[in-house]
C-alpha cells in the first residue's frame, strides 16, 4: 500500500529530530578534536549501541533480507561467524592498542607501529572503500523511495544525502553517535513487526521451513538436499551441496577469520565508535556489549528473507521481482513492507529503514572526514595548521564525501545483491589490513617495509584472483580460469587470498629489513603495551568474563541451527 498522512508525518518528525541532534551538538563541538573524534568523551552504553548501529545500515538491513532470500539461514554465518568472534578479539586483544596509543584513527596507527607510507596507503585504500559503503547505503535508502513512496531514484538519493550532510556537517562524529542510539531502537521497533507478520504469514517457522524446502526441491538443483535453505553447517561438506557455494573452510577462513575479523578488527568505522569511549575499560566492553544483540539481529534481518521464498511458493504476489534469470532480492523488504504495513506502521517501518540508512552513510562519512583530515591532508599536505584549520577542512570533507557517495550509489545498482558487492570490497581493502595488524600488533619483528610490501601484494592478488575468475557474470577481466557458483564464494575466496598473501610478503621482507628499536614500541605491540589491571572489578565490567558468555551464547546458535 501507498503511505498515507500519517506515514509522513512520522518520517517528519524524525527527519526533524535528527537534524536537532546535529544543531544541539554543534553548540558543544567546538574544536577539530571534537569534531572528527569526540575527544573520548561518550558512555560506554551510548558506544556500544553506536557501534552495533553503524553496521546496521541500510545496505546491510536490506542486503541481509535480500541474503535471507538468496542464500537462507547459511547467512547467520555473517552474524554468528562473521561477527562475534571478531568483536571478540577487538574488545579482548586489540582495542588496548589502539586506546592505548591515542591513535586518532586506525590508519595513524599504523604510521606509529610502522611508518608512514603504511599509513598513507591505508588511508587511501580506506578511503574509497568508505565513499563505496556510503554509496551503497544510499541506493539502498533511494530504492526504497523509489519502490514504496514512488519517487524518482535520483531525487530520492538527493534528499537523503541532503539530511546526513546537514547533520553530520554541524555535529560531526558525536552527532552521528548519539543519533547511531536513536536509530538502533528504531530499527528493531520498525523491523521485528515485518518478521513476525511475514514468518506469521507464511505458517510460522515450521510452515517457513517446510515451504522453502518444497520451493527448494520443485526449482533448484538441490532435490537431494531441499532443505539447505534452513539450516547453517549441514551442507558445509562440498561447495556444490549449498546455495552459497562454499564449503566449510571457505566459509570458516574466508568469513569467520579474513572478511569477519578484518571487518570487526581493523575497520575504522566501527573502531572508531569503540575509541571514542570515555576510558579504556569501556573502549574494550564497547564490542562486547554490542555482541549480544548483534547476536539476535537474524531474527529481524534474515527470517524476512526466508518468509519471503515461503510467500512465494504460496503464489503471494509481488515478493520477488524476476531481474534476468533471477530475482531483484534487494527489493524484497521494501515489498515485505507494502504488503504487509498498514499506514502508520509503515511510517515506522520507513522511519526505520531511513534510519538504518543514515546509520550506515553517516559512519562512512565521520570515518572518512577523520581519516582523509589527519591522516591525506594533515600528513601530505598542510602538516602544520592550527586545530581550527583542520576543522574547516573536516566540514569541507564531510561535503566532498557526501558528493563522492553520490556516485557510488550508481555504481551498486549494477548488483542485484549488495551485500554480494560489500564483501567484495571488504575482501580487497580489509582481508590484507587484518594481516597487517595481526603482525603489527603482536610480532615485534615485524618492519615497515614488510607491513607496505604486504598490503601492496595482498591489493595485487585480490585483483588478479577477480581478474581470473567468474562468479555470477562478475570478473574473468582477464579470462575465468575457475568459475565460482555464487558471487559470495568468490568474494570469501579473494579475501583469503588476499589475507594470505599479505601474511607471507609481510613476514618476508621483515626478516630482511631492519625493525624499530624496543624504545618506539610501547602501546603498539603486545608484550610492551600496559594492560588495565580490572581485579577490582565486577565480573561483568571485565572483558574475559563477558567474551566468554559471548562465545558461548555463539556456540549454541550455531548448534541450535547446525
Amino acid at each position: 500500500m501507498k503511505p498515507g498522512a500519517i506515514d509522513y508525518i512520522i518520517l517528519g518528525t524524525y527527519f526533524l529530530y535528527v537534524l536537532g541532534i546535529g544543531w544541539l551538538v554543534k553548540r558543544r563541538v567546538k574544536t577539530g578534536v571534537e569534531f572528527l573524534t569526540s575527544g573520548h568523551s561518550i558512555p560506554v552504553w551510548v558506544t556500544s549501541l553506536a557501534f552495533i548501529a553503524t553496521n546496521l545500515g541500510a545496505q546491510e538491513v536490506i542486503g541481509m533480507v535480500a541474503s535471507g532470500a538468496k542464500y537462507g539461514m547459511l547467512t547467520c554465518n555473517f552474524y554468528w561467524l562473521g561477527a562475534i568472534p571478531g568483536m571478540i578479539i577487538l574488545g579482548v586483544f586489540m582495542m588496548p592498542f589502539y586506546y592505548g596509543s591515542r591513535a586518532r584513527s586506525a590508519p595513524e596507527y599504523l604510521k606509529l607501529r610502522f611508518d608512514e607510507k603504511t599509513r598513507g596507503f591505508n588511508a587511501i585504500t580506506f578511503a574509497v572503500m568508505t565513499i563505496f559503503s556510503s554509496g551503497i547505503s544510499m541506493y539502498a535508502l533511494g530504492l526504497l523511495f523509489h519502490v514504496v513512496l514512488g519517487w524518482k531514484l535520483t531525487n530520492s538519493i538527493l534528499l537523503s544525502a541532503a539530511i546526513v550532510l546537514v547533520y553530520t556537517y554541524l555535529g560531526g562524529l558525536t552527532s552521528a553517535i548519539y543519533n547511531e542510539v536513536l536509530q538502533f531502537f528504531l530499527i528493531v521497533l520498525g523491523f521485528a513487526p515485518l518478521s513476525i507478520m511475514a514468518v506469521w504469514k507464511a505458517g510460522g517457522w515450521s510452515g517457513v521451513t517446510a515451504r522453502t524446502t518444497a520451493w527448494m526441491g520443485a526449482h533448484s538443483q538441490f532435490t537431494h538436499n531441499p532443505d539447505v535453505m534452513t539450516h547453517t553447517w549441514k551442507y558445509m561438506g562440498h561447495a556444490s551441496s549449498n546455495m552459497m557455494g562454499v564449503e566449510w573452510f571457505g566459509m570458516l577462513f574466508g568469513l569467520g577469520w579474513v572478511l569477519g575479523c578484518s571487518y570487526w578488527c581493523c575497520n575504522f568505522l566501527v573502531v572508531q565508535r569503540a575509541m571514542a569511549a570515555n576510558s579504556m575499560a569501556a573502549s574494550r566492553l564497547t564490542p562486547l556489549i554490542a555482541a549480544f544483540p548483534k547476536m539476535l539481529m537474524p531474527m529481524v534481518v534474515i527470517a524476512p528473507g526466508l518468509a519471503a521464498i515461503a510467500l512465494h511458493q504460496m503464489n503471494v504476489p509481488g515478493i520477488l521481482v524476476p531481474k534476468g534469470n533471477t530475482y531483484d532480492y534487494n527489493l524484497i523488504l521494501t515489498n515485505l513492507m507494502a504488503q504487509f504495513y498498514p499506514s502508520g506502521l509503515l511510517g515506522v517501518g520507513l522511519t526505520a529503514l531511513f534510519a538504518s540508512f543514515m546509520s550506515g552513510m553517516a559512519g562512512n562519512v565521520t570515518a572518512f572526514n577523520t581519516v582523509f583530515t589527519y591522516d591525506i591532508y594533515q600528513s601530505y599536505i598542510n602538516k602544520n595548521a592550527s586545530d581550527a584549520h583542520y576543522f574547516k577542512v573536516g566540514r569541507i570533507t564531510t561535503v566532498a564525501g557526501v558528493l563522492l557517495s553520490i556516485g557510488a550509489a550508481y555504481w551498486a545498482a549494477q548488483s542485484n545483491n549488495i551485500m554480494d558487492f560489500l564483501q567484495l570490497v571488504f575482501g580487497f581493502v580489509n582481508a590484507p589490513l587484518f594481516a597487517t595488524f595481526l603482525l603489527g600488533m603482536f610480532w615485534r619483528r615485524t618492519t615497515g617495509h614488510g607491513a607496505f610490501a604486504g598490503l601492496v601484494a595482498g591489493e595485487i592478488v585480490a585483483t588478479l584472483t577477480l581478474g581470473f575468475s567468474a562468479a555470477e557474470g562478475a570478473g574473468g577481466w582477464f579470462g575465468a580460469i575457475h568459475t565460482f557458483p555464487s558471487a559470495m564464494a568468490q568474494n570469501f575466496w579473494i579475501a583469503i587470498l588476499s589475507f594470505m598473501s599479505c601474511l607471507v610478503f609481510t613476514v618476508l621482507v621483515s626478516l630482511v629489513t631492519k625493525p624499530k628499536p624496543v624504545s618506539e614500541l610501547e602501546n603498539l605491540v603486545y608484550g610492551y603495551t600496559k594492560m588495565p589491571v580490572e581485579e577490582h572489578q565486577p565480573w561483568y565490567k571485565r572483558p574475559g568474563p563477558l567474551a566468554v558468555i559471548v562465545g558461548i551464547a555463539c556456540i549454541l546458535f550455531n548448534l541450535w541451527f547446525w
